[in-house]
Order: structure tokens, then sequence, then C-alpha cells
């Protein structure tokens, strides 16, 4: 008895873990989007915080990229606009044309699209960046300073990429209900791309 239990026990396990391993793949996103998100997740599983956290944004915004140059031109993409880039001013766009931004909210963000149409009222220098793009330009240009640990005081501040494991985790939530959404969006809207 004992060993049939241990049997289900590794059997189930080895499910979750395929599940895991294939739900970027399954979500219809496209090779040039969803081994960012696999490798995060291998990164993730493999305590690399740095890479999990890069690699989790530049899917997010490969697949945001990639997406909105498809409604333009439903083709197979060959070059992306290179000012295109992650902002408020891209997300803003998409929203406009029915992509879940909501989706990729920070938690406890909930004016995610307050900061979007703000955008457009106010002077630059005052505007708020949603979290996903600040984090976003942080990381990937390096910026690791909000994540330097200060628990025992100034003079024993220190930084491990252990600093990011909360980051990297929000960001598997948030890259799961976007692959997911936009999966559907893709689906459900863009039909003449997934041929591509």
């Amino acid at each position: 008895m004992d060993d049939e239990l241990q049997i289900k026990r590794i059997i189930s396990d080895l499910e979750k873990e395929s599940e895991e391993k294939l739900f970027f793949f399954h979500q219809g996103l496209g090779a040039e989007v969803h081994w960012f998100f696999s490798q995060a997740v291998q990164a993730l599983k493999s305590e690399l915080y740095l890479p999990a956290c890069t690699s989790f944004l530049c899917g997010i915004e490969a697949s945001l990229r990639i997406t909105m140059a498809q409604v333009e031109t439903p083709t197979r993409i060959m070059q992306l606009d290179a000012s295109k880039l992650l902002s408020n001013r891209l997300l803003k766009v998409a929203y406009e044309k029915n992509l879940p931004i909501e989706t990729l909210a920070f938690p406890n963000e909930d004016d995610i699209l307050a900061k979007l149409f703000e955008s457009d009222r106010l002077k630059k220098v005052n505007v708020e960046i949603v979290e996903i793009v600040r984090t976003r330009h942080n990381l990937c240009h390096g910026n690791i300073l909000e994540f330097v640990n200060t628990n025992l005081g100034e003079d024993f501040a220190f930084f491990t990429p252990e600093c990011c494991r909360e980051l990297a985790l929000t960001l598997y939530d948030i890259s799961k209900k976007w692959a997911y959404e936009l999966g559907m969006f893709r689906t459900s809207r863009l039909k003449e791309i997934n041929k591509f």
C-alpha cells in the first residue's frame, strides 16, 4: 500500500512538473517568445534569480512588441521597431487595442490604467511609470540598488541574487497571467497570426 501511494505521488509530481514546463509553450505566443518564459522558469527553479527576473521581463516585452507589430501588420514579423520598447505609451496603445494590460499589474498596483492615462495629461517628468516598466528599466539596465538588503543597517548593506527572489516569484505569477490572457487574445482576435 505504501509503494502504491508513493508511486501515485511520484506520478503526480512528474505531471505537475511537466505542466509547469509546458505552460508557456501551450499559450500560442510563438517560439520567439515562449523560450524567454521557459528559460525564466528553469532559472527560477535553479535559484538563479537575476536571470529569471530579466528573462520574465524580456518575455513580457517581446510578447507585447511582437503582438502589437502583428496587430498592425498581420504577417510574420521579421524585425521589430526599435523605438517601440516597453513603456507607458506602448502599454496604453496596447490597451486601446484590447490587449490584457491589466494582467501586468504588480500586487497592490490597482491604479495601472490610471497611470497609463495620466501620462497623456501630465508632463513627462511628473508621470508615474507603471511598475512593470519601472522594474524592466531598472533591472535590464543593471540597476539593482533597490534590492540591496539594509535590514542590518547601512553599515552592513549587501546584495546577493537572493535579494531578488520575491521579485522573481512575482514576475512568474504576472508572466503566467499575462501569457494566458495574451494567448487568449491572440487565439480569438488574431487568428491570422497563428499561421506564422
